[in-house]
């Protein structure tokens, strides 16, 4: 039986439609900004004990910070943005906030701006080296489709990413990298602290801020993080998760 007319046009709009959402679904994005929201478990970072009980009643459980991470094809700055109100009013302004991450994919360094003890250091060295192991599990954040990658961190410290490949910088928060796409999605259980994209803009970026640091008392990472491993060895579990924070 010959195919009516109008069947014809159902059809043709039926391609036109999916050959235009293929289209739109190959667009990938390497310029932009996605905006992290970070939660951090002041209870389980508090541990056991008397004084760790005491603090718990008079300290909400989350703290929620946000970050910003600019990108541009083979390089990305992360910086603080904000706190949250409730995060603000509990915890006055620290060093930490000044933090600057800067990663040079293509050349495989990084220059970061550190508050380490109430010093500001300026830290070089090649970026941090990690072996991810693919899963079949999949997770949706910021209205991306991303796939979940498990590493390691100084031998010990279980990550667990979700990441994109529709945003083809291999980046991520802070220093973490080295996955097929962008890291939108990041839980470290042993330091109680989750990092999940919540937007993304990609119009009227200002890429010229993706520059490196330059303040601060220079040192190799590598140096400095010996000088706080033993500086820290006799603060058990704070001490272990203070060298994890300032050199992730």
């Amino acid at each position: 039986m010959p195919i009516k007319m109008k069947h014809i046009k159902i059809l043709f709009i039926l391609g036109s439609a999916l050959l235009v959402s293929s289209l739109h679904a190959q667009n990938f994005i390497s310029k932009g900004m996605i905006e992290y929201e970070v939660k951090v478990n002041n209870h389980k970072v508090m541990g056991d004990g008397f004084w760790a009980d005491m603090m718990r009643y008079k300290t909400p459980k989350l703290s929620t910070y946000y970050y910003q991470l600019t990108f541009d094809a083979d390089k990305s700055i992360y910086v603080f943005n904000r706190k949250d109100e409730k995060t603000k009013i509990m915890w006055n302004n620290s060093g930490d906030e000044e933090n600057i991450w800067y990663n040079d994919y293509a050349h495989d360094n990084f220059v970061q701006q550190k508050n380490v003890f109430g010093e500001r250091y300026l830290l070089a060295d090649s970026l941090l080296k990690m072996n991810w192991r693919m899963t079949n599990e999949t997770h949706e954040i910021a209205g991306f489709n991303c796939r979940k990658a498990v590493g390691k961190l100084f031998d010990s410290v279980y990550v667990f990413a979700y990441y994109t490949d529709e945003i083809t910088v291999s980046g991520g928060p802070m220093s973490l990298h080295g996955l097929p796409g962008m890291i939108l999605g990041i839980t470290i259980p042993r330091m109680f602290t989750s990092w999940v994209a919540t937007k993304l803009e990609v119009n009227g970026i200002d890429t010229k801020k993706i520059i490196a640091p330059t303040k601060g008392k220079k040192k190799k990472a590598k140096d400095l993080q010996q000088t706080v491993i033993d500086a820290t060895k006799d603060w058990g579990s704070w001490g272990r998760r203070a060298v994890w924070e300032i050199f992730l």
